[in-house]
């Protein structure tokens, strides 16, 4: 198994993590004894087919869901051991999230939208770091759009901004072009990779896209709720280690 280069410290270390859940009177288990380290700043793709475990996988790193067994530790932080509300500060200083639905507030603007992270950490003047976000997006005249003024592909550029304005150490993106077209899709990647190098964020990507995954550094392939391939593209790997 690919382990962590030793110049780089590990972000994220998974072990022997488990998640089971009920279905009628069977259990079912949809990640099982998963065992991996994600190096900080690196770029991490998770595939494999509908029902392998990707979503779920994604969802007990970042916090989001309980494992029935094993440890998730993030940022030096064992999230087995928090409870609700420091699991939610560690994510609103650590992690940023993009989804493949947006999840934007609708009563928001754009901007609004984008300033919701640093306002529920109590920071003040947050409006400038947004405005500086969304110009780097491309959306610098749909400030005061809301979400259902905004196409789909301009909903996930704001969601994107929104991801890091709290300049995250990670960021989980779950299906980020799966509700757009093509040439959209080709467009917010590049804007995730531009952003992801400029703010020195881990990427950890769930999709069905190889073209995406294969600008990763790393693919982990699931199949079936388990690792069953863990591979390095040795180009994006050798070219972050001489940087």
């Amino acid at each position: 198994m690919l382990t962590s280069s030793p110049a780089a410290p590990t972000i994220l270390s998974v072990e022997q993590l488990t998640k089971s859940y009920k279905s009628g009177d069977r259990i079912l288990t949809v990640v099982k004894e998963m065992t991996f380290s994600i190096a900080e700043g690196s770029t991490c793709s998770i595939v494999g087919p509908s029902g392998s475990g990707k979503t779920t996988l994604l969802g007990l790193c970042a916090g989001l869901d309980r494992p029935s067994s094993g440890t998730v530790r993030l940022n030096g932080t064992q999230l087995n051991s928090l409870d609700e509300d420091s699991l939610a500060e560690l994510r609103n200083r650590h992690v940023g999230f993009v989804f493949q639905t947006f999840q934007l507030i609708p009563t928001l603007t754009a901007l609004e939208n984008v300033m919701v992270p640093l306002e529920l950490r109590g920071e003040s003047q947050t409006a400038n770091r947004a405005k500086d976000l969304l110009r780097q997006v491309g959306l610098e005249d749909r400030l005061h759009h809301y979400p259902a003024q905004l196409s789909g592909g301009e909903q996930q550029r704001v969601a994107l901004a929104r991801a890091f304005i709290n300049r995250p150490k990670i960021l989980f993106a779950d299906e980020p072009t799966g509700n757009l077209d093509a040439e959209t899709s080709q467009r917010i990647v590049h804007l995730l990779f531009e952003l992801n190098e400029a703010f020195g964020t881990t990427l950890i990507v769930v999709t069905h896209d190889l073209d995406l995954a294969g600008r990763t550094q790393r693919i982990l392939k699931l199949r079936g709720g388990s690792v069953v391939s863990d591979e390095t593209n040795e180009h994006l790997a050798g070219a972050a280690r001489s940087d």
